[in-house]
């Protein structure tokens, strides 16, 4: 099993666009509970995830303490500095030495060294006739792409090591083994180029990473150089052109490149995908040598190459950098061999019918329902399946399935209410029904509404339902409102409007109330005159209860008064 390589997703911050899925060469994307995360095992580090997405998810590791870690450690550590910085960064070679320095490094070098003796050396191997197919090595994300996912070209491969390993292995030659190499570049892949070969690359960082340790330390691209120092052992000259696509190839021309050799330049990973598709070797008129990048437009496209210059600028600097030298050595002065192996990505190919099932999964029963939309991320439903067969996707993944599900649950509900729904639009034409408010205001379309005709939807709601005014004011101003016993004809109903779309759409929920409200009238007359009744009778019995008392109080004073006469006799 692979690492998990430099690439990877803060779940917590990615939203489910499955933009990264859609624009990943490989798929090399799972989703899992909305959550896109990079599969290591299949990813081949060229950041173009991280550049391309929106919540900013994706990220590309931090090796910083590393590099810090490294520098304490008492090594004299050097800067192989990646050729882009003439075009990405606003300063000169003088200020980035200087501020490296201040970072605490020995000194520092250009790639651009390498590259001109990978070109010396590619050129030497061009000269085998018997080759008629050559791809560029100096990417490690294009390096692995064909090493996983198109194992059948990797014997065409230059057996040339980068020109990041090729300038380690020339500062290791001429600063001694023990010197430390930290590269600093645009490239997230360059990072698995390090993790591979920790004997010539300490620590790998990219161009966002130096600008973030700047910042912390406080050190600054345009602070004053008291004493000028260059680039060790010495500059770069045509070396720098690497970083723009077509530079290598100058390069290799420049460099004595058999004329019948063809020179072509291909990048993003799509298009080198394409350029080998059904490629029949026996077919070609011509050799060919193919500098394959992995970023459209070449290395100053990386993922890692911070916030600093953007644009022509970029491309206009590097070429007015670059040197290139009458007399051309024919021999490297560091070249290192890489012979690379095939290690293929495992892809299971499942039988007709577990793919049957799995379309059956997001409601694909047939031929037609497979749109092959790509709103999933993948190019056709049943690259979907077999996502799903693999647990990289979910059903959820196909908008025009969850689409279609909503639309069953809505319309399910809708059937089922009682009480009558309207949908209308800002023109006052019904958009949608449900057939309670059919029964309830156009009885007479029941039966064709039953059997699936919706007549209803664009008529005008006052030819139907005549409150428009109600529909209009919600519309205005966006309130949701409530009418209660709202008189339509001999009848009452509740009313609950509110809004869909803001302007544009605005829908109602009715209740028929005249029933209930009849009885809850009859209830209160029945009350009433119970109550009525209730009082009267309570009044009889008070005046009933009037009169014996008076006759009570006339009987116990004349036993009083009887009384009073004896005790006087």
């Amino acid at each position: 099993m692979r690492s998990s390589g430099p690439v990877y997703t803060l779940e917590n911050e990615c939203h489910d666009c499955y933009k990264c899925v859609r624009q990943c060469s490989v798929k090399a994307i799972r989703v899992k509970n909305g959550h896109a995360s990079v599969i290591g095992d299949k990813c081949i580090a060229c950041g173009h995830c991280v550049e391309i997405c929106p919540a900013k998810a994706k990220r590309v590791r931090d090796d910083v303490n590393k590099a810090r870690a490294l520098l304490a450690s008492g090594k004299e550590v050097y800067v192989s500095l990646a050729p882009s910085w003439a075009g990405l960064l606003d300063c000169s070679k003088y200020e980035i030495v200087a501020a490296l320095k201040q970072l605490g490094f020995k000194g520092v070098s250009e790639t651009a060294l390498g590259a001109q003796d990978v070109s010396i050396e590619t050129a030497k191997l061009l000269r085998n006739k018997d080759q008629k197919l050559f791809i560029s090595t100096a990417c490690p994300a294009i390096v692995d792409y064909v090493r996983y996912y198109l194992p059948e070209y990797v014997p065409y491969l230059t057996p040339v090591a980068s020109p990041a390993l090729t300038h380690a292995a020339f500062l290791k030659k001429h600063f001694g083994d023990r010197a430390g190499v930290v590269f600093i570049g645009p490239c997230a892949a360059k990072k698995n180029e390090a993790d591979a070969h920790p004997e010539l690359i300490d620590v790998s960082l990219t161009f966002k990473e130096l600008a973030a340790w700047l910042d912390e330390e406080r050190v600054s691209l345009k602070s004053f150089v008291e004493k000028p120092e260059g680039f060790v052992p010495f500059d770069s000259d045509e070396g720098a052109l690497y970083p723009i696509e077509g530079g290598m190839n100058k390069t290799i021309a420049l460099c004595g490149a058999p004329s019948d050799v063809l020179l072509i330049n291909v990048s993003p990973v799509r298009r080198f995908k394409e350029a080998l598709k059904n490629l029949d070797l026996s077919a070609l008129k011509n050799r060919i040598f193919i500098e394959a990048l992995a970023c459209e437009g070449g290395c100053t496209a990386g993922p890692g190459a911070g916030p600093f210059k953007k644009g022509l600028a970029v491309v206009s600097d590097i070429l007015n950098y670059a040197r290139l030298r009458d007399r051309i050595p024919t021999d490297p002065a560091a070249a290192v061999r890489e012979d690379f192996k095939a290690d293929p990505v495992d892809r299971p190919k499942y039988p007709v019918e577990r793919i049957a099932e799995a379309l059956a999964s997001i409601g694909k029963y047939s031929q037609e329902d497979e749109l092959n939309c790509g709103g999933c991320g993948y190019n056709t439903c049943r690259g979907l399946a077999r996502a799903l067969l693999a647990r990289e996707a979910e059903p959820s993944m196909c908008q025009a399935y969850m689409r279609k599900l909503a639309a069953r649950k809505a319309n399910a509900m809708l059937r089922c209410m009682p009480a009558a729904v309207v949908i209308i639009d800002a023109g006052m034409k019904i958009v949608e029904t449900n057939e309670a408010f059919i029964k309830m205001f156009a009885p007479e379309l029941s039966d064709l509404f039953s059997l699936g005709a919706d007549n209803i939807a664009g008529a005008y709601l006052d030819k139907i339902l005549p409150c428009s005014a109600l529909f209009k004011n919600t519309l205005k101003t966006g309130a949701e409102t409530h009418k209660e016993h709202y008189p339509i004809g001999d009848k009452l109903y509740d009313i609950s409007l509110f809004e869909i779309d803001s302007g544009k759409l605005a829908g109602a929920i009715i209740t028929d109330v005249t029933e209930t409200q009849m009885r809850r009238e009859q209830i209160a007359k029945k009350a009433r005159e119970v109550i009525e009744k209730n009082i009267a009778t309570v009044q009889n019995i008070a005046g009933l209860l009037g009169e014996h008392m008076v006759d009570t109080e006339l009987l116990l004073s004349q036993i009083e008064q009887g009384y009073q006469e004896q005790d006087n006799d």
